[in-house]
């Protein structure tokens, strides 16, 4: 308590006089941050993967449209490291002031089942702002690769057993958990290549050094599209409108493996409800945007507005599935 301020607390003092006291102290002991407009300065969007991975994209789609509606920069802070706990820990010991953000995908939910002890609880540690958007998972191969289809990738992996290797953007990530079931469901084996986001992985697949590759539509569609990339199989119920030729992952005789890769917005505990009910406002409108609409659906994705209580809905959903899915395939952090 500051020292400098003195409330007598008399019997003779006035009951709604006291109230009214406590009411100015209170206000006088709040954080700074809290007596200002929000936002007061330019605000972090933290994402836990390298730059020029779908979950920075769209993190940058996003800053792009805050920064027009809420008056002050948002700019994205890449942290990868450590299947993007490094980020998330930054963001829950980050000042709960609306001024630092997370750009969280399905590895904020799969890490809590992954890692031992578990790193965070999502639930407690950080706030939902919004939902973003989702983005289909697709199996592709580079160009040379002796396989244009499933059928042909099982019969050259039970041929050679180990020989044949998969990238992913991340251990633990969406991508990889879909390629490692449906590999047990097909009875081959597969070898995991992690890489520390998708940039990376699609270059490197595409220029051959790995044949295959687990991947959401977003961050490959660029390499597909000159040649260096062949989808072999959509993830989704339907087939993706910017790869209409590629067949679904029950088409190609495995149903129940549809996968996709999420995208919300989170903040630190404990940040004012003010500040999240803005800035939750904020998205809606920018996910109804033509701009922002337009752009998802150009990478093969999909807009998802919607409350906040949808998304602590979803988190809760998918740290279940993700504790059922890395127990069955005995799946650990690298």
């Amino acid at each position: 308590m500051n020292p400098s301020i003195r409330i007598p607390l008399s019997p003779a003092l006035p009951r709604r006089a006291a109230a009214a006291a406590m009411a100015v102290l209170a206000l006088a002991l709040q954080p700074a941050w809290s007596q200002q407009p929000y936002p007061a300065r330019p605000v972090k969007i933290v994402v836990g993967y390298s730059a020029g991975g779908a979950v920075d994209i769209v993190a940058r789609t996003m800053a792009q449209s805050l920064s027009a509606g809420l008056g002050q920069p948002f700019v994205v802070d890449n942290k990868p490291g450590a299947g993007t706990n490094i980020a998330v820990k930054a963001v829950i010991d980050a000042a709960p002031d609306g001024h630092t953000l997370l750009m969280a995908a399905n590895a904020l939910a799969a890490n809590m089942a992954l890692y031992q002890p578990v790193p965070f609880d999502a639930e407690k540690d950080l706030v939902a702002v919004s939902l973003i958007g989702r983005v289909p998972v697709v199996i592709a191969a580079g160009a040379n690769a002796p396989y244009s289809s499933i059928a042909q990738l099982v019969a050259a992996a039970k041929a050679k057993p180990g020989s044949i290797a998969f990238a992913t953007p991340g251990n633990g990530s969406t991508p990889h958990l879909a390629a490692e079931l449906f590999a047990r469901a097909a009875g081959i084996s597969l070898t995991h290549v992690p890489y520390r986001g998708g940039a990376q992985a699609v270059t490197d697949v595409a220029g051959g050094q790995v044949p295959l590759l687990a991947m959401n539509a977003l961050e490959v569609k660029p390499q597909v599209a000159s040649g260096k990339l062949k989808v072999l199989a959509v993830l989704s119920a339907q087939r993706s409108p910017i790869f209409p030729d590629a067949p679904t992952i029950a088409e190609s005789g495995f149903k129940g493996f549809e996968a996709s890769v999420w995208y919300a917005l989170m903040a630190p505990a404990q940040t004012p409800a003010a500040i999240v009910d803005r800035l939750h406002a904020e998205v809606q409108k920018a996910l109804r945007s033509p701009e922002v609409m337009e752009r998802m659906s150009s990478v093969g994705g999909e807009v998802l507005p919607g409350s906040r209580a949808a998304m602590v809905s979803l988190l809760r959903s998918e740290r279940q599935r993700y504790e059922k899915l890395v127990r069955e395939a005995g799946i650990k952090p690298d």
